[in-house]
């Protein structure tokens, strides 16, 4: 609650000396309440927000507009882009409003370009902002602006990683312009730097007024969730806007919220939460009737059967999904859709099709130029080759789609190819590299979270049975079966037999 700011540490420490009965826990209470934080930091003569007053009093009127509105924002700092989005000024005169707050100590200067405040210091901007920023409007456009700006450039980004995708189409239009990238590598750089502030933006924007734009942001940044690298905030985020937008009752939000929340969820391996919160939005938009949620609700459902071997049921989701695809003309969509079914029909032994709808996928994105997409074919035509048997041709493709998950910094799929190619080693009686490959996947984490490292702790167990450790092997199927069983999977009864007498 101190920020480590000596004067604050120097009052509470002074509080508690001159109040025996308190304990460090009564003070920390006080000083819980961010409302009344400032306040309780004071000692006779000692007063945080004394030596606060004093600096704000000394700002020219520009300086304290920018101090004040730049409080608003709930991230753990911000970019200069992003700051000229709050106060509504060129990139230039921002940059020297900032730089002068810095000199006289109340802003810091996280990196080149970038800017945060002390959480104390903050507090009191806040407090200046709803005591002097009238009328209260002129906070909500700040804030409204820096939404658009994440908005317009989440959506620039993601249109660069997915030429011709119709997400973009989709989106709630922004007021205020974001920035532009010259490829996806910077796209990808913007997104994982802005990830906290973005997110922490679109919590903020959970009110009538906003709450559209503030879900459609994280349509634009699924790519937070897929990489693993903000996947627990992109959820608590996700969580937060579903249940604003139903309390607000607004069904084309929600239907948006849940499904963007399945995605997370299902990528952490709870399939049942992501099937509730999929199936949800899919009831639920045969009265929002929103285009993006028709095609995108089945293929989520269609992934989640894939993962709980429900194939018939993936099945039917996956070529429904394709109409509406083809409907939207969004051909990324119906690529993914494809490549989907093509696993589903390869696990149902229907391998001459699925290799061919798989190749579909990885032609429909090479053609576009989708790098990371395209990874996510050749993983689909990895797999469903070396289910047919075609195993140097299944490496290939894996091997091809590790190199682009690894450049473009998809940690989850990188580990989940990693564990296909430790399968088709396996498969072709490489047990050392199966095991190399297996290790690797357990150490960066795959899409599935634990439901995917109990499959890659099965695999693991299986090569190293083979290369005559049968003591580290029995120690990877008992951790596989505590995983499966407690999340009712039923992959637990091929590692049942795994660990019988009978397969030793």
């Amino acid at each position: 609650a101190c920020g480590f700011l000596p004067l604050a540490i120097r009052i509470a420490a002074s509080r508690l000396a001159a109040r025996r009965t308190w304990t460090v826990s009564v003070l920390a209470a006080k000083l819980a309440d961010e409302r009344r934080r400032l306040d309780e930091l004071q000692a006779g003569d000692l007063a945080v927000k004394a030596t606060f007053e004093l600096g704000y009093g000394q700002l020219e009127p520009p300086q304290a507009r920018a101090f004040r509105l730049l409080g608003l924002a709930d991230g753990p700092d911000i970019s200069l882009a992003a700051a000229a989005a709050v106060l509504d000024l060129p990139p230039e005169d921002t940059e020297d409003l900032l730089e002068s707050l810095v000199d006289t100590s109340l802003l810091e200067s996280a990196a080149p370009g970038r800017y945060r405040f002390h959480d104390l210091v903050r507090l009191y901007a806040r407090s200046c902002a709803e005591r002097d920023e009238e009328p209260e409007r002129e906070r909500e456009e700040a804030m409204s602006r820096l939404l658009d700006f994440y908005l317009a450039t989440a959506a620039g980004a993601y249109a660069i990683e997915r030429p011709g995708d119709r997400t973009v189409a989709h989106l709630e239009r922004s007021r205020y312009e974001g920035e532009a990238f010259d490829d996806a590598s910077a796209a990808t750089d913007w997104l994982h730097a802005e990830a906290e502030p973005l997110l922490a933006c679109v919590q903020q924007s959970l009110r009538p007024a906003t709450l559209r734009r503030a879900v459609d942001v994280l349509l634009a940044a699924i790519d937070l969730a897929e990489s693993g690298a903000g996947s627990r905030r992109y959820e608590t985020t996700a969580r937060a806007a579903r249940d604003a937008a139903a309390a607000l009752g607004d069904p084309h939000a929600e239907v948006r919220a849940r499904i963007t929340l399945a995605q997370v969820l299902s990528q952490s391996g709870r399939f049942e939460d992501a099937e509730r919160e999929a199936r949800c939005a899919d009831v639920l938009n045969e009265t929002a009737l929103d285009p993006w949620t028709s095609s995108t609700a089945p293929n989520q459902l269609g992934i989640i059967a894939i993962c709980r071997s429900l194939y018939a049921d993936a099945e039917g989701y996956l070529l429904r999904a394709i109409r509406a695809f083809r409907s939207d003309e969004n051909r990324p969509g119906e690529a993914s859709a494809v490549c989907n079914l093509s696993r589903t029909l390869a696990s149902m032994g229907r391998s001459e099709r699925a290799i061919e709808l798989a190749q579909q996928g990885v032609t429909i994105y090479d053609e576009l130029g989708m790098s990371v997409r395209l990874a996510n074919a050749r993983y689909a035509s990895g797999t469903v080759l070396m289910q047919a048997g075609r195993l140097p041709d299944a490496l290939e493709q894996l091997e091809r789609a590790l190199h682009i998950f690894t450049e473009s910094r998809q940690r989850l799929w990188e580990g989940t190819t990693h564990f296909r190619i430790a399968q088709v080693h396996l498969a072709a009686r490489r047990p050392a590299e199966a095991a190399q490959h297996t290790e690797q996947a357990l150490a960066i984490g795959c899409i599935g979270g634990d439901w995917m490292r109990a499959n890659a702790l099965t695999i693991l167990g299986k090569a190293l049975a083979d290369l005559g450790q049968p003591d580290r092997a029995r120690a990877c199927w008992l951790d596989a079966l505590r995983i499966y069983e407690a999340t009712g999977s039923s992959e637990a009864g091929e590692v049942r037999v795994l660990l019988s007498p009978a397969a030793a």
